[in-house]
């Protein structure tokens, strides 16, 4: 019997003060994963605008959703039949409140869902936590090709994350990212894109589940984003792997090797829910 194989497409872009240029950039992107077989593509995270929040005031202020911008995404969705996951974008919601929002678009460009990043940073360069309240959940959409979870960048360091997804029913867990080296803090821990890469592919191992996580590239003010976007599959198994420049990357992945690890290492089954009770804890 064949096996159901999926085409994933990542858009690793650079990004341009001009907005209405990156939504076009993306819609250009997004054509050509489509052309080269993607059946599901992915933006990165605030693909619309420059990174602002490495700075902790900006003029770029959270847009009420829908606006054009998602009217674009849903445009590419549907003119190239594909399931878009739209990067993320600055969502203004319930008066003073903004989030770090993703929307999923099924191949005929309605809207799906929303995802709101969970985990928010705060850090020199990433003054996230001045600009975006928390979501509250996670979310798994249903799709043609199988269950999609997204998780947005910071989320990426985050195991409970990526298990919730997992007990969601999620077949492939997508990743928006806007992550690099930021001017003059060094990488005194040791290589910071090594470790994020690793600690993705660790968990697509721990829950057989295909990872793939699309990052930006460029210069931006203090920071270089770093690209190396990147999918893999349900052990670990590198499928495509983007360098440090506009690019986009398609990898196909067998969907069914997933079910085939649980059913042969057990992670799931194996588990024993009542030892984890401290995770939940106020810390």
């Amino acid at each position: 019997m064949k096996r159901e194989e999926v085409k994933l497409g990542l858009a690793q872009m650079r990004m341009v003060e001009d907005r209405q240029k990156n939504i076009s950039n993306a819609r250009r992107m997004v054509g050509a994963a489509a052309r080269e077989g993607a059946q599901i593509v992915c933006l990165p995270e605030l693909f619309d605008v420059p990174y602002f929040p490495q700075d902790e005031l900006s003029d770029i202020k959270p847009e009420k959703i829908p606006n054009d911008t998602t009217e674009a995404l849903s445009e590419a969705a549907r003119e190239n039949g594909v399931v878009l996951v739209g990067g993320s974008l600055y969502e203004k919601r319930g008066g003073k409140k903004a989030y770090n929002t993703s929307l999923v678009f099924d191949e005929c460009g309605k809207v799906l869902g929303a995802y709101r990043k969970v985990h928010i940073p705060q850090d020199p360069g990433f003054y996230e936590q001045d600009y975006f309240t928390p979501g509250s959940g996670y979310s798994v959409f249903e799709t043609k090709y199988g269950r999609i979870g997204v998780l947005i960048c910071f989320d990426q360091w985050y195991p409970e994350a990526a298990r919730a997804n997992k007990l969601l029913g999620a077949d492939f867990l997508f990743y928006p990212t806007a992550i690099g080296t930021v001017k003059g803090i060094e990488q005194s821990e040791g290589d910071w894109q090594d470790a994020w890469e690793t600690v993705q592919r660790g968990h697509a191992i721990a829950n057989s589940i295909v990872v793939a996580s699309v990052n930006r590239v460029g210069v931006e003010k203090d920071t270089t984003f770093w690209g190396g976007s990147f999918v893999c599959d349900q052990f670990g198994k590198v499928l495509g792997r983007a360098g440090r420049r506009e690019q986009v990357l398609v990898a196909a992945c067998d969907v069914e090797l997933g079910r085939d690890i649980e059913r042969g290492w057990g992670f799931l089954r194996n588990r024993r829910p009542l030892t984890y009770r401290g995770l939940a804890g106020s810390r």
